[in-house]
Protein backbone atom coordinates (compact mmCIF):
# COMPACT_ATOMS: atom_id res chain seq x y z
CA UNK A 1 0.00 0.00 0.00
CA UNK A 2 1.25 3.43 -1.00
CA UNK A 3 1.62 5.72 1.87
CA UNK A 4 0.78 9.81 0.73
CA UNK A 5 2.28 12.54 2.67
CA UNK A 6 1.29 16.30 1.72
CA UNK A 7 3.64 19.35 2.54
CA UNK A 8 3.73 23.25 1.86
CA UNK A 9 0.49 24.55 3.43
CA UNK A 10 0.14 27.67 5.56
CA UNK A 11 -1.34 30.98 6.40
CA UNK A 12 -0.87 33.28 3.76
CA UNK A 13 -2.61 36.40 2.51
CA UNK A 14 -5.24 36.59 0.12
CA UNK A 15 -3.15 36.94 -3.39
CA UNK A 16 -0.66 35.66 -2.16
CA UNK A 17 0.63 31.79 -3.30
CA UNK A 18 1.76 28.68 -1.86
CA UNK A 19 3.08 25.36 -3.03
CA UNK A 20 1.54 22.00 -2.07
CA UNK A 21 3.64 18.34 -2.47
CA UNK A 22 2.46 15.29 -1.76
CA UNK A 23 5.25 12.84 -1.25
CA UNK A 24 4.34 9.26 -2.24
CA UNK A 25 6.35 6.28 -0.02
CA UNK A 26 6.00 4.10 -3.21
CA UNK A 27 6.28 4.73 -6.83
CA UNK A 28 3.53 6.32 -8.84
CA UNK A 29 4.44 5.50 -11.57
CA UNK A 30 1.95 2.78 -12.47
CA UNK A 31 -0.61 5.47 -11.11
CA UNK A 32 -2.60 6.80 -13.55
CA UNK A 33 -4.67 8.96 -11.49
CA UNK A 34 -3.33 11.35 -8.69
CA UNK A 35 -5.36 14.38 -7.26
CA UNK A 36 -5.78 17.17 -4.67
CA UNK A 37 -8.77 17.12 -2.58
CA UNK A 38 -9.76 19.89 0.01
CA UNK A 39 -12.21 20.26 2.67
CA UNK A 40 -13.17 23.61 4.44
CA UNK A 41 -14.84 24.15 7.29
CA UNK A 42 -18.61 22.72 7.12
CA UNK A 43 -18.27 21.72 3.58
CA UNK A 44 -18.00 18.37 1.77
CA UNK A 45 -14.38 17.39 0.39
CA UNK A 46 -14.20 17.92 -2.70
CA UNK A 47 -11.88 17.06 -5.89
CA UNK A 48 -9.82 20.73 -6.97
CA UNK A 49 -7.45 19.32 -9.61
CA UNK A 50 -6.37 16.19 -11.30
CA UNK A 51 -3.72 14.54 -13.44
CA UNK A 52 -3.00 11.66 -15.34
CA UNK A 53 -0.11 9.87 -16.18
CA UNK A 54 0.00 11.56 -20.31
CA UNK A 55 -0.07 14.75 -18.47
CA UNK A 56 -3.99 15.43 -19.32
CA UNK A 57 -5.27 17.85 -15.95
CA UNK A 58 -8.83 18.85 -14.84
CA UNK A 59 -9.76 21.15 -12.34
CA UNK A 60 -12.80 22.91 -10.41
CA UNK A 61 -14.10 25.95 -11.77
CA UNK A 62 -13.50 27.57 -8.67
CA UNK A 63 -9.81 26.86 -8.99
CA UNK A 64 -9.60 27.03 -13.04
CA UNK A 65 -6.55 29.66 -13.97
CA UNK A 66 -5.13 30.38 -10.14
CA UNK A 67 -3.93 26.35 -9.33
CA UNK A 68 -2.15 24.21 -11.39
CA UNK A 69 -0.71 20.43 -10.87
CA UNK A 70 1.76 18.95 -11.70
CA UNK A 71 3.46 15.70 -11.46
CA UNK A 72 6.90 14.14 -11.09
CA UNK A 73 7.30 10.57 -11.28
CA UNK A 74 10.86 10.30 -10.80
CA UNK A 75 10.21 11.68 -7.63
CA UNK A 76 7.39 10.13 -6.58
CA UNK A 77 5.84 13.74 -5.68
CA UNK A 78 2.41 15.27 -7.37
CA UNK A 79 2.53 19.56 -6.49
CA UNK A 80 0.16 21.90 -6.47
CA UNK A 81 0.80 25.57 -7.40
CA UNK A 82 -1.97 27.55 -6.22
CA UNK A 83 -1.97 31.65 -6.85
CA UNK A 84 -4.14 34.58 -6.48
CA UNK A 85 -5.29 32.75 -3.26
CA UNK A 86 -8.44 33.60 -2.02
CA UNK A 87 -10.16 33.56 1.36
CA UNK A 88 -12.61 30.53 0.06
CA UNK A 89 -9.24 28.24 -0.64
CA UNK A 90 -9.43 28.23 3.09
CA UNK A 91 -9.54 24.40 4.09
CA UNK A 92 -7.43 21.27 4.84
CA UNK A 93 -5.67 20.06 1.40
CA UNK A 94 -5.41 15.79 0.52
CA UNK A 95 -3.69 14.11 -2.19
CA UNK A 96 -5.10 10.71 -3.62
CA UNK A 97 -5.74 8.41 -6.40
CA UNK A 98 -8.68 6.65 -8.11
CA UNK A 99 -9.59 4.25 -6.37
CA UNK A 100 -9.35 6.22 -3.68
CA UNK A 101 -6.63 4.89 -0.44
CA UNK A 102 -7.28 5.82 3.21
CA UNK A 103 -7.01 9.66 3.21
CA UNK A 104 -3.95 10.92 5.26
CA UNK A 105 -4.24 13.97 7.31
CA UNK A 106 -3.09 16.38 4.86
CA UNK A 107 -2.11 20.18 4.56
CA UNK A 108 -3.85 22.88 6.30
CA UNK A 109 -4.15 26.18 3.72
CA UNK A 110 -5.63 29.13 5.37
CA UNK A 111 -5.77 32.34 3.48
CA UNK A 112 -6.45 35.42 5.53
CA UNK A 113 -8.68 38.52 4.09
Amino acid sequence: QVQLVESGGGLVQAGGSLRLSCAASGSIFRINFMGWYRQAPGKQRELVAGITNSGRTNYADSVKGRFTISRDNAKNTVYLQMNSLKPEDTAVYYCNTSPLLTWGQGTQVTVSS
